[in-house]
């Protein structure tokens, strides 16, 4: 009876140095997890970083990610007025569903680029010849997406980075684009 007992002693010491052990590791990596969190936080929002409590750390995290779904909505809405609000600007450029000609707007910001490129249902090459020449002009194309607009119009938006901002890159590559859509003639309008 007396060596069940210690075997019994044993096993339960056993289990639950197990279990200290388990709960101290889920500390851990619980801790590592606040950390990680904590730094993404921009450095304005998280007031002293490690010396805020976890709760005001969480609150902080919340907040942002809160901020931020709100400036995510607004930017769509902003982006939606303003591509409802180009083709009512352009009466002239839709008539009777069709476009006339495409257009090309390219906004630079430092050493991103913005090309904006308007087409008809029917000049899908177009947004194909635009990436092939930022390719060739060096550009580094980071995301491209296209919307269709009253079933009229395409409006296809690049973003790029340009590497050679320092040596007139962008300035080259903006000229480059509009004397291609000016002198692209063989689009069906």
């Amino acid at each position: 009876m007396e060596i069940n007992n210690k075997k019994l002693a044993a096993s339960n010491s056993s289990t639950k140095t197990e279990r200290k052990l388990i709960e101290r590791n889920r500390r851990n990596q619980m801790k590592a997890l606040y950390c990680k969190l904590n730094s993404l936080l921009p450095p304005q929002t998280s007031r002293e970083g490690i010396c805020s409590s976890l709760p005001d750390q969480l609150e902080e995290a919340t907040n942002y990610i809160k901020k931020l779904q709100v400036k995510v909505e607004k930017m769509k809405e902003k982006k939606n007025t303003l591509l409802g609000s180009r083709v009512h600007q352009r009466p002239n450029t839709i008539s009777s569903g069709l476009i006339r000609s495409p257009e090309i707007e390219i906004q630079q910001m430092g050493s991103t680029l913005m090309v904006v490129l308007i087409t008809g249902l029917d000049c899908h090459f177009m947004f194909n010849d635009a990436i092939r020449i930022l390719h060739e002009e060096g550009a580094d194309v980071v995301s491209a997406t296209y919307k269709v607009v009253h079933q009229h119009a395409v409006f296809h938006t690049m973003h790029c980075q340009v590497n050679e901002y320092a040596n007139g890159g962008g300035a080259r590559i903006s000229e480059r684009l509009k004397k291609f859509v000016n002198d692209c003639s063989y689009c069906p309008f």
